[in-house]
């Protein structure tokens, strides 16, 4: 899997960021990249690998690489089993997103709100809030 040098230049976790993929103003990437730091993984320019040493067993033990949560369906499975419960309704919740309209919208789209969603969730149970900048 290739890398780009943006890792390092990550936008905040906030609701700018959530709505901008949702609204598919960042490119799948910068989505995918969002997920993989905050899921522990960590990129190796000097080895040019991918560390995954901080990632969960759960997820490491499946995927010693970062999967691509918008081009792939197996990881995003994944990604929506590991939402709690009482965080699956966080994008209506907290954004007021209200789904994408029929016809609108495809397995993509669909992703990268299970991504935003994810984001979410992990934002709320590490409690950042909305306006946070990083």
């Amino acid at each position: 899997m290739s890398h780009s040098e943006a890792n390092n230049q990550l936008p905040p976790l906030n609701a700018d960021t959530l709505w901008a993929i949702l609204e598919e103003t960042i490119s799948d990437r910068t989505v995918n990249e969002l997920v993989w730091s905050c899921l522990g993984y960590r990129y190796d320019s000097q080895t040019q690998q991918w560390d995954s040493s901080q990632v969960e067993p759960e997820w490491r033990e499946e995927y010693p690489e970062p999967p691509d949560f918008i081009g792939e369906r197996k990881p995003t499975v994944k990604l929506t089993r590991s939402i709690p419960k009482e965080n699956k309704q966080l994008l209506k919740e907290q954004l007021g997103f209200k789904g994408y309209k029929i016809g609108e919208f495809g397995p993509r789209q669909t992703r990268r709100a299970t991504a935003a969603n994810w984001l979410l969730s992990y934002m709320k149970e590490r409690e950042i809030s909305l306006e946070h900048q990083t």
